[in-house]
């Protein structure tokens, strides 16, 4: 199905929002993410299912000084 991902059109087999996370290698690290409009918490994202044209948002922080 294709996605919204940060803006641009992606195709993705993923059904939940912590598939799309693992995909994108990003468990383990520090992010956030938004879905149509509304934050999602990390503990809801294996319940939260994605449906085609979504607009996905993530933000991932990145540190140094």
């Amino acid at each position: 199905m294709q996605i919204y991902l940060n803006g641009e059109a992606k195709n993705t087999s993923c059904t939940n929002l912590l598939q799309l996370i693992q995909e994108l290698a990003l468990e383990g690290k520090r992010f956030a993410v938004e879905q149509n409009e509304m934050i999602i918490s990390k503990s809801k994202l294996a319940h939260t299912p994605i449906c085609a044209d979504d607009h996905i948002e993530i933000i991932h922080a990145v540190g140094g000084g």
